[in-house]
């Protein structure tokens, strides 16, 4: 059992994910068996909460158990965890202040797994929000992506703007009102039939960059729901993204420069699907 408060109004979905991953895992489940008490009162359905709204989870000691990260690098400045899919950034973050206070200088999508890095204190939160702003931190990932590679490699170069509303972003290839430069590199790996393995390093990192940058040309990262091609989604039953955030390599200065030429890395991999 695990109990929470709400601070502002929000759905019971949406506040699951932001507090308590191991209950957004079961969140389907919970529902079901009515396993959720909001204010006393065992619901089964995605309920609105508003501030204040005391919520508990009846979830089972295996529901509990199962993780929502591993710790790939720890000290006292930094926590760099191996995020999974389905855990959102503010859920994780919530579960790892659980045990020690932590601060969050980036973010992953939630169906996005690896790396994630997490400041202990407010001198690393600051230096680490810069070092991402300033692009002082290597981010390379891996991906699945349609096989409609015109190139075997190339930095693609556009413009992209955020609909806050839709929860979407839209690519340009020309500059325009409201749209900010973006940079991917890309490489493939692996090809087989349709499908492609792929090596995406950022160079500026912005809302669903890769999803839509690769989506833009024609090569969308499999089992997106939002930027993705739905008969090859369909065709090999994926509904969440096949990205990973496989390193994380910084270029750092004061403080924190004994991290520089450490590379971490994420254990998780990707594997070509069958025909």
């Amino acid at each position: 059992m695990k109990k929470f408060t709400a601070s502002k109004t929000i759905s019971l979905k949406d506040f699951t994910d932001e507090v308590y991953p191991q209950g957004s895992f079961a969140f389907a489940v919970l529902l079901k068996n009515k396993g959720i008490k909001v204010n006393g009162v065992r619901t089964g359905a995605d309920v609105m909460l508003k501030g204040g709204d005391e919520v508990i989870y009846y979830t089972t000691p295996a529901q509990e158990a199962k993780p929502s990260h591993a710790v790939v690098y720890e000290d006292e400045n930094i926590l760099v965890a191996d995020k999974a899919d389905g855990v959102s950034a503010e859920g994780l973050l919530c579960e790892l202040n659980g045990a020690a206070e932590c601060f969050a200088v980036h973010r992953l999508d939630r169906n996005t797994r690896g790396l994630m890095v997490f400041a202990k204190n407010r001198a690393a939160e600051g230096a680490l929000i810069a070092a991402f702003k300033l692009q002082k931190v290597q981010k390379v990932y891996l991906a699945l992506c349609k096989n409609s590679f015109k190139k075997g490699s190339g930095t693609l170069c556009s413009y992209l703007k955020k609909d806050a509303k839709s929860s979407l972003v839209h690519i340009s290839d020309t500059p325009k009102s409201g749209f900010v430069k973006i940079e991917t590199e890309y490489k493939v790996l692996k090809a087989q039939g349709d499908v492609a393995l792929v090596q995406v390093e950022l160079h500026t990192g912005k809302t669903h960059q890769i999803r839509a940058h690769m989506a833009h040309i024609g090569c969308p990262v499999l089992g997106d729901e939002k930027y993705g091609d739905r008969a090859l989604n369909k065709k090999y039953n994926l509904k969440r993204q096949c990205l990973i955030a496989k390193q994380l390599k910084f270029s750092l200065g004061g403080g924190l420069s004994y991290l520089n030429g450490k590379t971490f890395t994420s254990s998780y991999n990707l594997l070509l699907p069958e025909n």
